[in-house]
């Protein structure tokens, strides 16, 4: 029991009052942010499209994040990271508004695509923070502990929106979503630093010289198309796999809502311990791919499970390890690639990549179960999981050869 408490001590030992202000405001902000777990929801009860209409909706939602993520990358290159961030949560509460008011559905897809831009300029920018508030040897933690209060506010998110949804109505999840926005900007406004502009006559002869490029860094490149994959499948738990608990196992909105509060809750009681034991640890890939392994696991779980709210659990745990074991330290090998101008860039891309795979789940994965069911999907994901495992395993051995 010691060791364990040791253990947990110190996960939040020794890091940046500055990411702890990042990390409540994420905490503050998230909590807020059920309205994507429910949307699918709200436009097939609501607002009556097809399954097949609302996956092409929330697709809008990955072409926002994609841009918003370019442009989040460009102006953190150029700019202070902190502007960019308040600014971001301010437009972002903003347009949501404008859901209450939505019903067509060229309507809805504009304002879906209007959030995700605005909101996903956030994303380069927090990862150039998380970076400068952080040292080599507590990354991954910094990493894990924003990613703590992000699953601690989607543990209490979902479990409300569930209530929130039954009992008071779809459109009160947007107007709470949209005040989590404004008071998460004001936190950041009243404690978080300003950060000079990196504009300096170095860092703009380094945004120059196409050779410190991103886009020219091609293992890199392989590496985020690996993670776009990943992110399709782990993104079916908010793109589809909401509906099949609806409509295939018949769970009310309030029980959808706690299960996938059981993932954020999971997150936040086990990943920061892990991170901290594993930290130490030079094998970024060793951890990437054991929660590769985990994913097709997820989905042969709901395959056999027939619907029973036991399966639905071990599923839960099961992605939830997968979560655990790959993002932090996928996200930590992001950060660590790039010279500090160029720190943009790469988190962009980064972002992209669940960019990509936000267009790609609903769509794909909206599009096998209108059409072929569920099961044919879990099949596809099973597969489609494999080949992520196998590779990030070429990543792997391609890394070892390269420092032999």
């Amino acid at each position: 029991m010691f060791s364990i408490i040791g253990l947990y001590r110190k996960s939040f030992s020794n890091l940046n009052r500055n990411t702890w202000i990042l990390a409540l405001a994420m905490l503050i902000n998230r909590s807020g942010a059920m309205v994507l777990i429910f949307t699918s929801l709200y436009l097939t009860k609501n607002l009556h499209f097809s399954i097949a209409q609302a996956g092409v909706i929330m697709s809008f939602y990955g072409v926002g994040s994609i841009l918003g993520s370019y442009a989040g990358g460009w102006l953190t290159d150029r700019r202070d990271h902190f502007s960019i961030m308040f600014y971001s949560l301010i437009s972002s509460g903003s347009i949501l508004i404008l859901m209450l008011f939505a019903s067509e559905q060229w309507f809805v897809s504009l304002v879906i695509f209007l959030y995700a831009f605005t909101s996903d300029l956030f994303r380069p920018a927090n990862s150039a923070a998380i970076a400068s508030y952080s040292t080599i040897e507590n990354r991954t933690r910094s990493v894990s502990l924003i990613r703590l209060a992000v699953n601690l506010g989607f543990s209490v998110g979902p479990a409300i929106g569930g209530f929130v949804a039954i009992h008071l109505g779809y459109h009160l999840l947007y107007i709470i979503d949209s005040l989590t926005s404004f008071a998460a900007a004001a936190l950041l406004y009243f404690y978080l630093p300003r950060n000079p502009t990196v504009a300096t006559v170095q860092s703009k002869a380094v945004l120059s010289d196409n050779k410190t490029s991103a886009y020219k860094d091609y293992s890199y490149l392989l590496f985020i198309f690996f993670v776009a994959l990943f992110g399709i499948c782990f993104f079916q738990l908010f793109a589809t796999v909401p509906l099949y608990f609806n409509k295939e196992c018949h769970f009310s909105e309030d029980t959808i809502g706690l299960l996938l509060a059981l993932n954020g809750l999971l997150v936040v009681l086990i990943e920061m311990p892990m991170v901290a034991y594993l930290e130490n640890s030079k094998e970024l890939f060793k951890y990437i791919i054991r929660g590769a392994i985990f994913l097709p696991i997820s989905f042969l779980v709901l395959k056999i499970g027939n619907g029973m709210l036991l399966f639905a659990i071990i599923y839960t745990f099961t992605l939830t390890f997968s979560e655990i074991f790959a993002m932090p330290f996928m996200m930590n090998y992001a950060l660590s690639k790039p010279v500090k101008e160029r720190q943009g860039q790469y988190a962009a891309l980064y972002s992209i990549a669940y960019g990509i795979s936000n267009i790609l789940a609903p769509i794909v994965g909206m599009g096998i179960a209108s059409y072929y069911g569920f099961d044919t999907l879990f099949t596809w994901l099973i597969l489609l999981g494999t080949v992520v495992a196998v590779g990030f395993f070429m990543i792997k051995i391609k890394h070892a050869n390269q420092q032999h």
